[in-house]
């Protein structure tokens, strides 16, 4: 298969491979959870915030000696860019294993959405971190379990 054919979610008419997206929104979310803007990172690796917002989107394949420098600067293993894939994801890619997929490894690429990995979630926890009367980020937390709780029981 040619590079840019677009067939099998490759660039071209079908746009952006999927893995290529889903590795880019891991770089935004690990970048975001640090506090980093685009242009530090693209400073921190030698690049433009341009093509760290390209990376981001999965317009740009990120190669793999730019991943192992993401990667260092991230503070994260080369891993954690595949974690959480979305099956569909997974299953753009041309590539098969010999003997096909067991039904264990459709199972790890099974999706969830993680709430986690919400840009929501993570800003909270940078605010939370930022109270520094320690009284007051208890007694948040004591009040948002207990609204977590209230709404839980609610359903």
């Amino acid at each position: 298969m040619a590079r840019g054919s677009g067939i099998g979610g490759g660039r071209g008419i079908g746009g952006p491979n999927p893995v290529d997206i889903h590795v880019g929104s891991r770089v935004r979310l690990r970048r975001t959870l640090l506090g980093l803007s685009q242009e530090k990172l693209g400073e921190a690796i030698g690049l433009t915030f341009q093509q760290i917002q390209k990376y981001e989107r999965g317009a740009n394949r990120i190669g793999c000696s730019r991943l192992f420098d993401l990667s260092r600067v991230l503070d994260v293993p080369v891993e954690y860019f595949f974690d959480d894939m979305p099956e569909e994801a997974a299953a753009s890619s041309p590539a098969r294993r010999v003997g096909g997929w067991s039904d264990q490894d459709q199972a790890e690429f099974e999706y969830e959405r993680d709430p986690m990995a919400k840009r929501e979630t993570l800003e909270l926890v940078r605010a939370y971190y930022k109270i520094t009367d320690e009284n007051v980020r208890k007694q948040l937390f004591e009040l948002t379990k207990a609204l977590g709780a209230f709404q839980e029981a609610q359903n």
